[in-house]
């Protein structure tokens, strides 16, 4: 999920507690991670680091972040909307990963719907800000790494992305995202972080 703040943990109490307290938190961001849902997609192959994935139509709820980010109070504006902000107070389960566009004038953050509900299944964000959109079956193109999605980590995995598809002549027809996948409090060797954006699928080969 969104790094909302980038401390590191600290725990406090004795020495044999330690060790247990460290287990228990490294623990419950694994499990957590493995229980959310994530977007259906099939891989169709990979080459230098790089995935082409195959996505299933979903649904996306999407806000606008103002120019230079504001991704915390992005996120604080979905998280509102599935924990009840809607026309029928109704819990809506998250997801993962948590999408924010790689652009700087008007950068989009999302969250997928879970695939049970369809477009007219689900209820209307109370915050004019969001929006609920359907997305299409697309091809993507992503990387990944670990550790804290950091400005400099995001712009190096972004050009290496771009590079490998320029290389393969494999044209992007959208913008790249970030994307996160993990509670904040997951410890940074843990972390799964994917840059992605779409291609022409059907001039994608490898």
């Amino acid at each position: 999920m969104v790094q909302v703040a980038r401390k590191r943990w600290s725990g406090r109490g004795g020495r044999s507690a330690g060790p247990l307290l460290l287990l228990l938190w490294l623990w419950s961001g694994v499990a957590m991670a493995a229980d959310i849902e994530e977007p259906a997609w099939k891989l169709r192959g990979s080459f230098n680091g790089v995935e082409l994935r195959d996505y299933a139509p979903s649904i996306q709820a999407k806000t606008v972040l103002a120019h230079g980010g504001e991704t915390s109070t992005g996120f604080r504006r979905l998280a509102g909307f599935i924990f009840g902000g809607n026309d029928r107070s109704q819990k809506i389960a998250m997801t993962a990963p948590v999408q924010e566009t790689l652009q700087e004038q008007g950068p989009v953050m999302a969250f997928t719907m879970p695939s049970q509900y369809t477009l007219d299944d689900l209820p209307r964000p109370q915050d004019a800000s969001i929006t609920l959109e359907e997305v299409p079956a697309r091809t993507v193109a992503v990387v990944r790494f670990s550790g804290w999605a950091t400005d400099a980590s995001v712009a190096r995995k972004t050009r290496q992305l771009l590079a490998t598809l320029e290389q393969r002549d494999i044209v992007p027809v959208g913008v790249p995202s970030l994307n996160q996948y993990n509670p904040p409090w997951t410890p940074p060797f843990l972390r799964r972080n994917e840059i992605m954006v779409e291609v022409d699928g059907s001039a994608a080969s490898l």
